[in-house]
């Protein structure tokens, strides 16, 4: 079961560490921000794919996408 902490509870544990670790500390968490980030996107895109191989979207230009977008 994962354990939640509040927000201000994570703030005063991080203000604990010393300079070093908040530096490490930093480091991981951009680390798996990214990580994060990335696993989202191949997500999506593997999602838009599906919907063009099965014909839920279709291709269009980028004028057409920007008209649409615009109006």
């Amino acid at each position: 079961m994962e354990q939640t902490l509040p927000f201000g509870d994570v703030l005063d544990a991080i203000d604990q560490l010393s300079l070093e670790e908040q530096e490490t500390l930093v480091d991981i968490v951009q680390r798996r921000v990214t990580e994060r980030s990335r696993k989202l996107l191949a997500s999506e895109i593997r999602e838009a794919q599906e919907e063009f191989t099965e014909g839920r979207c279709q291709a269009v230009t980028v004028e057409e996408l920007m008209k649409e977008v615009l109006a």
